[in-house]
């Protein structure tokens, strides 16, 4: 397989000053005297990317990862070593990279596309996929340093993955945004990867490490530690964080096969702060459709052959009120309403709950329940509700609703909503992993007698 990517023998070095005053001193000596120190951000890393391959850098702040990216990406240049790239790179590094910030939204994008070798008549093609992806509105008329972080990581997401590049890099650009928009991002990520896109990430999300990454190297304080599959490479960062040395140096001696998740960093707030938010949407008038109450997505995937249509949807909390927020160990109901436009044999209703990279975490339907929905026909209407105790860690996720069936033998999709309503879970209490088992702990001191000691 050809290589699109070939690191070797990458240094990167800073010289640190104590004082502005010794850069001059230093410049003027005529016995060259030094007054700095040396800071290798990278010592002599190497790696290659093959076409088509998802590659992902990880490691601990500090380690080289971003700075690396800026070497491949021709933003920064390396004291030693070489790099060649083969192919047309579209780049998503930090906030700000590569756009002007006096510029329009417009002007950055033709700018952009200049640099990357487009035409004028290439990008103005590629500008309505451009704007409609970035859905900025008219701002995308106004200079980007007015933009949010959100508004501005939108448009600068948009540009670099409807260039149709031939290799894509994104330095943690996917941690901004709504988590719509970020569903957006990774369903694009998997259609480029489906097209044969060469991607080079940097993440702290092990999530998307283990998802989308067919290889992962291992930087720590800029040495490449590893390089291999995943599962593997995500243990070895673990033993990093914890600072398990010696445990890092067996392992690296040894084939490890295991895959697992990162622990998700506690993103615990304050019960009484969220006691307030569930009470404030509590407080909300219910009246008229339950959707008008909802954070619903306005760009949701929706199909069907529209015998039914599912015309009304929210999420219940334990008191049954309409809300996005649900608290974690707490029931919580999710309610479809479907009226329907044809003679329809045992319809099939149905949820899903999803992280934003799209992975299907949980869900039911009434087929699996085992409940009879009998036959409807043209104008009959039902009310589902699909009540459960909330077990997800805290977080942002995504709900998805359907009404399918089956005729002839077929599974028939009626009308499917995905990604449709955002579920926020609140909680002051996250274990390992998506979902918590709900764990009881004993502890019992042991005398020194029993841990074989002396009394």
């Amino acid at each position: 397989m050809e290589n699109v990517i070939e690191v070797t023998d990458v240094t990167k070095v800073y010289r640190l000053y104590d004082k502005p005053i010794d850069r001059l001193r230093e410049s003027l000596s005529l016995s060259k005297k030094s007054y700095h120190r040396d800071f290798y951000a990278l010592s002599g890393v190497s790696f290659s990317v093959e076409k088509g391959q998802s590659v992902g850098i990880i490691g601990t702040n500090g380690s080289g990862k971003s700075t690396m990216l800026k070497i491949i990406t021709g933003v920064l240049t390396q004291t030693a070593g070489s790099v060649r790239v083969n192919g047309t790179i579209s780049a998503l590094l930090e906030l700000g990279a590569g756009f002007n910030m006096d510029y329009t939204g417009i002007e950055n994008i033709y700018m952009n596309g200049t640099m990357m070798g487009f035409s004028k008549k290439e990008m103005d093609e590629k500008l309505p996929d451009i704007l409609e992806f970035a859905d900025i509105g008219d701002f995308v008329h106004q200079p980007v340093k007015s933009y949010s972080s959100g508004m501005f990581v939108r448009l600068a997401f948009a540009l670099a993955i409807n260039v149709e590049p031939e290799i894509l890099i994104v330095d943690e650009a996917l941690s901004v945004g709504d988590v719509f928009f970020q569903a957006k991002c990774y369903h694009r990520m998997d259609e480029l990867r489906a097209r044969g896109t060469t991607i080079l990430m940097v993440t702290h999300d092990m999530g998307s490490v283990m998802k989308y990454c067919d290889k992962v190297v291992l930087l720590n304080k800029g040495e490449k530690i590893a390089e291999g599959v995943p599962g593997e490479m995500v243990d070895l960062y673990k033993k990093i964080l914890a600072g398990q040395y010696d445990q890092l140096q067996e392992a690296l001696s040894e084939t490890i096969d295991k895959q697992k998740e990162k622990a998700e960093e506690n993103s615990a707030l304050y019960r009484e702060t969220s006691a307030r938010k569930v009470s404030a949407a509590a407080e909300a008038a219910q009246t008229g459709p339950m959707r008008a109450q909802m954070t619903v997505n306005p760009n949701v995937n929706e199909y069907g052959n529209g015998k039914a249509e599912i015309y009304d949807f929210g999420i219940l909390d334990e008191k049954g009120k309409l809300t996005n927020l649900v608290l974690k160990g707490e029931n919580f109901s999710i309610r479809e309403r479907i009226r329907f436009h044809a003679h329809i044999d045992s319809p099939i209703f149905t949820f899903t709950i999803r992280d934003k990279r799209g992975n299907d975490l949980t869900g039911t339907n009434t087929m699996f329940e085992g409940v009879d929905t009998g036959c409807v026909e043209d104008g009959d209407g039902y009310e589902v509700t699909f009540s459960q105790h909330m077990n997800l860690q805290g977080g942002e996720y995504l709900v998805s609703m359907s009404c399918t069936g089956f005729e002839q033998g077929e599974h028939t999709v009626y009308h499917r909503l995905y990604d449709l309503l955002n579920l926020t879970v609140i909680s002051n209490k996250n274990t390992v992993g998506v979902y918590d088992m709900e764990s009881g702990v004993n502890c019992r001191r042991l005398s020194k007698a029993e841990a074989g000691g002396q009394e």
